[in-house]
């Protein structure tokens, strides 16, 4: 008499339309099976009308319900109490056999009395010529690997037979070892369920075999097995119960003694797999890690059971077991191959041609004409003028300057940073020995930079060296740059120098995370230097993801999210403060120092000067050098200059490629808007009271990207390719007229018209700065007498007012704080004599010195009737010592007591941990997934450098 065979079949819908299609056609391959299962029981995992007139129709020897979410281990436990064959075999509802493949199932275990698992080739529910699964083993730390996997089955793996583990479904398993080894553990989650009972049946002293011959359709329901992987959501579970198998299965197989270092280990073993996971660009997979290690941690009881199993059925080494895992060198071979295939595969991408097509030659050549534009840069120890300041003398105190706590200026101010001053803080590092000279260097660099840029961006937009020349060249000559470079305004320079990269990675940043990780690192930096450009880019980015979401389904709406999320972060604690203690248009205030310089006004000769892409009405330094203060003829001639690049720009909506026009002329028309509107906006108050207006040259750095842009679309798509002379015409007429544009400002240096001039290592007295170069408890009161008889005071501590120093809550502020209306009574009693406890009050609140600025060339009489009587007070103080007169200002210093400058509370020593520890992940995170790994590279190398249609040249 055969051995009896009974068969387990469980059945869940889940939702599924086509579970009843499933099952009807696994049951009707039951049927016709040439050896017939002798006993079948199914088990019902929640109701379903369809699905139950189909197994009550099975003529199936037992039915059993249970609950939804039962689990496929759960679900052939309950059935194993009415097994009463000598096999088991293991179905769902979505496992269809061929007919032979149960005889050939009995084959395997009967030819062989120490078989007690056999496992039959896994295919495709809808093509059966592709193997889905057969045979898994695992690595030396546990991890499950597919044997043979999504291949063409072309008999090539009919010969294997032995194997560690192998896919749940369609399974045959003697009884007597499913008794003992208590079915499927429960505690995997629907992971590596056939893996570890053949783990399991190997220590039992039994083998695990395949036959291959023996062939079961799947479909991936998600009954026994993982789903498919069809949506995120199921990628996530098949990540999440993954990790949760190999964790639960490393603490059910290790040592006893070792089960506490490995629970121990989960959490920094989590946190490394996550750094790992974005440096794959596989962000989807760090919350499912965390999530199984901290349930895997938890389940004592879950581990204690399996250990039991283990312990009680096992007869055999574990050493018996290493042969058929799989090593490192075989897994790194199995990836090679892989990857070989994946190169024959996937399309060809062009060579960059940086070098042989003039892009590092064009930077050579800027390298060369900023030397000559600027060439005291080279002997200066420093470098002041405009908006201009010295940076902190250590690293300690620019970092200080970034994080979250006491700042830089004011009596006992404390609260969050401008994440302008992380910018600072991060150039100033790459010149830890002095850090203010890093902005000589920024200087004398700026123009290859932006020439460096300006290429690189313009390969997102043609494959033509000529055309990407162009626009580097166009990038470099920007009115608007040459007069932050010419005037002093560091923010607009690097805000120029940071739009071409983010330009190139935002373009791309919906194909990849490392696009979409860089990308956001550049859009906060942007916005640190430019905030008033938020809008305007905020804008681009809704755009951006209405356009994923339209024309790719929602692929990449995650990377366009995140491009956002560390700006939000960095951003975060200043818009709280902004919108509790100041004002919320103040968020849109230009960083740094607050400087009154030369620029367009609302009226309508700026209105002209905005227009044609000019931050000032110089037009850059045109108008200046024709001796014009008015729009004449001449100067109005200065913007046909512009004319030939803004003709190709509008073109470019002519050209096939209308669409990545239409967007490279909406972020030009944003940018020219914002202009307009930073001109008549005014947040910000210099140390005089004076209320400054928005800087607009950076919106304009940002309608140059789209006018450029567009232009080498035109020049790219829009010339016939028989006109090809056209094509020359156009871009020489571009650099032609942009070159001659640019003589004023690379002349202006030489001229004796720039603001740059030699700076400071301090804007304090030597005195001072030597005092506080190192210790940035150092106060230091600054009066200074305005032209209608009052004074100006500012608190500063350490050595010197610095770039990152100045906060945007200070200068937008438009309320007087309790901190304000101290000094105010501190200098109203300090300027005149009617206070004897004036100077302890001033050591008191930790101020060492008192500074009366110098005397201006323009300084009228009432602050110099100011000057000379504050002066006089000063001198009568008897715990003051005057130091002397010094270029920086009259200077005396506390001869009493000084205390220790106030601490800032605990609350806010409390949030400032938080803060920093948030933004620190987030830009950790960002850093993560920009940084390139070889498979990102190869995924990069599938896609056109280009977006959007290319040309017939390109596509050829």
């Amino acid at each position: 008499m055969s051995a009896r065979v009974h068969a387990l079949l469980v059945v869940r819908p889940e939702g599924r339309t086509a579970a009843a299609a499933h099952l009807e056609r696994t049951l009707s391959a039951l049927a016709a099976q040439t050896r017939q299962v002798d006993a079948l029981t199914i088990v019902l995992c929640g109701g379903d009308s369809a699905l139950t007139q189909l197994v009550t129709a099975s003529g199936a020897e037992g039915v059993i319900t249970a609950g939804a979410s039962t689990s496929f281990a759960d679900a052939v436990r309950l059935a194993s109490v009415r097994i009463s064959g000598e096999f088991v075999w293991l179905l769902a509802q979505d496992t269809a056999p061929e007919p032979d493949a149960l005889q050939r199932l009995l084959a395997g275990l009967e030819r062989a009395p120490s078989v007690a698992v056999v496992a039959p080739k896994l295919v495709e529910w809808d093509d059966p010529d592709r193997i889905v699964s057969l045979g898994v083993t695992m690595t030396s730390f546990g991890r499950a690997v597919e044997m043979v996997q999504d291949e063409l089955d072309q008999g090539q793996h009919d010969g294997e037979e032995d194997v560690l583990g192998a896919d749940v479904r369609g399974v045959l398993v003697r009884a007597d070892l499913w008794r003992t080894l208590r079915g499927v553990d429960p505690a995997l989650g629907g992971a590596d369920e056939g893996l570890d009972l053949g783990v399991r049946a190997r220590l039992a002293g039994h083998r695990v075999s395949l036959v291959p011959t023996a062939r079961v359709a799947v479909a991936g329901d998600g009954v026994a097995g993982l789903p498919a992987a069809a949506t995120g959501r199921a990628r996530r579970r098949r990540a999440y119960a993954r990790r949760l198998a190999q964790i639960h299965r490393r603490l059910a197989y290790a040592p006893a003694a070792a089960v506490p270092l490995h629970l121990l280990s989960l959490i920094p073993l989590a946190l490394w797999r996550a750094a790992a996971l974005l440096v794959a660009k596989q962000p989807s997979r760090v919350l499912p890690e965390w999530g199984a290690s901290i349930v895997a941690f938890f389940r004592w009881g879950a581990i204690a059971a399996s250990r039991g199993v283990i312990r009680r059925s096992r007869t055999a080494s574990w050493s018996q077991l290493s042969l058929l895992r799989i090593t490192r060198s075989a897994l790194r071979q199995r990836f090679d191959a892989d990857a070989d295939a994946d190169a024959m595969n996937r399309p060809v991408r062009g060579e960059l041609h940086f070098f042989t097509g003039g892009g590092a030659w064009l930077v050579l050549a800027g390298l060369v004409v900023s030397a000559a534009a600027f060439p005291a840069l080279l002997a200066w120890p420093a470098l002041g003028g405009g908006a201009l300041e010295p940076l902190r003398a250590t690293l300690g105190q620019l970092w200080a300057d970034a994080a979250f706590g006491a700042r830089a200026t004011g009596l006992d101010a404390a609260g969050p940073a401008d994440p302008f001053a992380a910018v600072v803080a991060l150039l100033g590092s790459l010149w830890p020995a002095d850090p203010s000279r890093i902005l000589i260097v920024l200087w004398l660099s700026a123009l290859p930079l932006a020439v460096l840029g300006g290429w690189f961006a313009a390969t997102r937009l043609t494959s033509r060296s000529l055309l990407r020349n162009t626009a580097a060249i166009a990038w470099a000559l920007a009115p608007t740059f040459w007069t932050a470079l010419v005037d002093g305004r560091p923010t607009g320079v690097i805000v120029h120098l940071l739009l071409p990269w983010l330009f190139y990675a935002g373009a791309v940043a919906h194909r990849s995370w490392a696009a979409a990780g860089a990308a956001s690192l550049l859009l906060a930096g942007v916005l640190a230097c430019a905030p008033s450009l938020a809008p305007a880019l905020i804008i681009v980015w809704m755009l951006a993801m209405m356009l994923v979401v339209v024309a790719r389904g929602g692929r990449g709406a995650g990377q366009i999210v995140w491009t956002g999320v560390p700006a939000l972060a960095l951003f975060a604690p200043l818009i709280w403060a902004q919108l509790h203690g100041g004002t919320v248009w103040g968020l849109l205030a230009d960083p740094g120092p607050v400087w009154a310089g030369a620029q367009a006004g609302a009226d309508a000769a700026g209105r002209f000067a905005l227009a044609a892409g000019f931050p000032t009405t110089d037009f850059a330094g045109w108008a200046g050098l024709l001796g014009s203060t008015t729009i004449g003829p001449f100067v109005t001639a200065v913007v046909v200059l512009v004319a030939p690049l803004a003709v190709l720009a509008l073109l470019s909506l002519l050209t096939p490629r209308w669409m990545v026009a239409g967007v490279l002329l909406v972020i030009a028309l944003l940018g020219i808007a914002t202009a307009f509107a930073a001109v008549g906006f005014a947040v910000s108050v210099d140390t005089r009271g004076t209320p400054v207006a928005l800087w607009p040259g950076a919106a304009l750095s940002l309608a140059w990207l789209g006018i450029v842009a567009a232009a080498t679309v035109t020049l790219d798509s829009g010339v016939p390719a028989r006109a090809g002379g056209l094509r020359v015409f156009g871009a020489v007429a571009v650099m032609g007229t942009l070159v001659l544009l640019a003589v004023p400002s690379v002349t202006a240096m030489g001229r004796g018209q720039s603001g740059l001039q030699s700076g400071s290592p301090s804007t304090l007295p030597a005195y001072v700065a030597a005092q506080g170069r190192d210790d940035s408890s150092v106060g230091t009161i600054v009066l200074s007498p305005l032209a209608d008889g009052s004074v100006a005071a500012q608190v500063v501590w350490g050595g010197s007012e610095t770039l990152s120093g100045v906060s945007t809550l200070d200068a937008t502020r438009t309320v007087a704080s309790s901190s304000d209306q101290e000094v105010a009574e501190l200098t109203a009693d300090l300027v005149t004599s009617t206070s004897e406890d004036v100077v302890a009050r001033v050591a008191a609140a930790g101020i060492r010195f008192i500074v009366v600025a110098p005397e201006t060339s323009d300084e009228s009489d009432a602050a110099r009737a100011l000057r000379l009587s504050a002066q006089t007070a000063l001198d009568q103080r008897d715990d003051l010592d005057v130091v002397g007169a010094t270029p920086k200002g009259t200077l005396w210093r506390v001869t009493t007591d000084v205390a220790e400058r106030p601490l800032p509370s605990t609350e806010i020593v409390r949030q400032g941990w938080i803060v920093t520890a948030v933004q620190l992940v987030v830009v950790a995170i960002a850093l993560l997934l920009s940084f390139p790994t070889a498979a990102s590279r190869r995924e990069a190398r599938r896609t056109p450098r280009t977006v959007g249609p290319r040309s017939r040249e390109e596509q050829a």
